[in-house]
């Protein structure tokens, strides 16, 4: 169960429904686990089936285990509350996807934790046109919140989105001429830019987004999660500079675990106390400082509307989840 405990064991009804974007692995494994642990319902929202599959027999058996040593912060259920449902963020036609399966499935949403997320990938770009980093860890993410956030004003009081993004977002810029880096090539793409420019991207949906549910039950939030050593950090081995703080903050200690790392996720999600918190960008469980690109509200209504000009042009925004988006 890990040694801190920066987030209150509360227990969840298991009628509290919570999705988990990359869920399968790392801090969104440990999230979804410590949730489930809770009482909640977690939806485990991943690429692949058979991962997703794997990742809940052990979430259940570590689960066990915990019940024999008489936890006591865990439910005494016969195993965890968990489900699996395919979600590709690569793709926007499985967001689509993802979004109508929940839909017809009548169930309430009172948590959507955004953690899916690649780093530092080298210049791609998806089946949609848009460069891998910013439709992974930002576009479709801002999809999937337009398309449940209907789900969510209709769930009870106190729904939270949670968007998992990063001290890298310091590293950005913002300039709409240039988002998707077609100005560069294979060998000049600043890959740490572009990674940070989607982290702070993020941040700035939060801002954007509670403006215009500031009368709502839904709050948005974002977080630092820390320097954790997860699958995240593959595409970083052939950059020198991060290769080597991840190695010097592994060797001093610094780097947290996936279930440390998953703490201020996990805090953001649970909290009582947290009810009714928006705008705030949480590292280490506490409110943090937010780079001045990301804060600055004509950069947010820019990107707002630049992100509406690219799902409207796949149909992907019909008008009735734009309103709802707006606030009607």
């Amino acid at each position: 169960m890990g040694i801190h405990h920066s987030f209150p064991r509360v227990i969840i009804p298991k009628e509290r429904v919570v999705v988990v974007t990359g869920a399968n692995t790392g801090i969104g494994y440990e999230t979804a686990k410590c949730i489930a642990e809770m009482g909640a319902t977690v939806i485990l929202a991943c690429r692949s089936e058979e991962k997703a599959k794997q990742a809940m027999v052990k979430m259940n058996a570590e689960f066990q285990a915990e019940k024999d040593k008489k936890n006591p912060r865990i439910v005494d259920y016969p195993e965890l509350s968990l489900e699996f449902m395919k979600l590709d963020c690569s793709s926007l036609q499985s967001v689509m996807d993802f979004a109508k399966e929940f839909k017809l499935s009548g169930r309430q949403l009172h948590v959507l934790v955004c953690n899916a997320g690649i780093g530092m990938s080298k210049q791609a770009y998806t089946e949609d046109g848009y460069e891998l980093m910013f439709q992974v860890n930002y576009l479709s993410q801002y999809l999937l919140t337009a398309h449940l956030l209907p789900i969510m004003k209709t769930s009870g009081e106190d729904c939270r989105i949670i968007m998992v993004s990063s001290e890298v977002h310091r590293y950005s810029e913002f300039n709409l001429d240039r988002i998707q880096g077609k100005q560069y090539n294979e060998r000049n793409f600043k890959r740490t830019l572009y990674y940070g420019n989607s982290k702070a991207f993020q941040i700035m949906q939060m801002f954007s987004m509670n403006r215009r549910l500031q009368n709502s039950n839904v709050t948005v939030t974002s977080l630092h999660p820390g320097v954790v050593q997860t699958e995240v950090t593959r595409n970083f081995t052939d950059l020198a500079p991060w290769a080597l703080l991840f190695g010097v903050s592994k060797l001093l200690g610094a780097s947290k675990t996936p279930f440390e790392g998953a703490e201020t996720t996990i805090n953001a999600a649970v909290n009582p106390a947290l009810k009714g918190v928006r705008d705030v960008y949480f590292n280490n469980c506490k409110p943090d400082s937010i780079a001045s690109m990301a804060r600055k509200k004509h950069n947010q209504e820019g990107l707002w509307a630049y992100t509406q000009e690219c799902l409207k042009k796949g149909g992907f925004l019909p008008e009735d989840v734009i309103k709802c988006l707006e606030g009607e």
